[in-house]
Parts: C-alpha cells; structure tokens; sequence
C-alpha cells in the first residue's frame, strides 16, 4: 500500500483523544484505522442494504417459518448421553 503526505484541516484535540483512547503511535496512525473501520462498516452497511432490498426465496421463506431449531428439539437422549439422572436434568433446567 503506497502512502502519500496530505494536508488535512484537523481537531487536534480531538485527534489526540482519539489517539489515546486506540493507544496509536501517531495521529496517521489513528486515521488509518479510522479509515479502515469505515470501509468495513460501509461494506457491511451495504451488504445489508442489498440483502433487504432483494425478494425472499421460497427457499428463504420455508426456512423461517420453520422457527427455532434448538437442542430439545431432537430425539436424543442428553441425559443418558451425559450420565444424568432425570432429577439431575430438571435441575439443570
């Protein structure tokens, strides 16, 4: 990654809370990763923009009607798997 020097007009004092806070070793520093928090929050942002704006599958529309799929929801036996007696289950719970 190539770097260049660029004139900025800045808040010092608020570059020099923010390089504090972050522990950076300059205020480039601290402006580099300000960068790359809002390219990653804008791609995220726009991830999310593109997903909302895009019709459910029918697929996508099974799925969620199907609801929570958790551990009880299945036919295994947790408390023999685990040597548990059935009080000792109920007091977990």
């Amino acid at each position: 990654m190539t770097k260049a020097k660029v004139t900025i007009s800045l808040d010092r004092a608020k570059a020099e809370t923010a390089r504090c806070l972050v522990d950076a070793a300059s205020v480039s520093e601290v402006i580099d990763r300000a960068l790359d928090h809002l390219i990653h929050d804008e791609r995220i942002r726009r991830d999310i923009a593109a997903y909302a704006t895009r019709p459910q599958s029918a697929e996508d529309q099974a799925r969620s009607s199907r609801g929570y799929v958790g551990l009880d929801d299945d036919d295994t036996d947790w408390a023999a798997a685990y040597g548990l007696s059935p009080e000792q289950l109920r007091r977990r719970r």
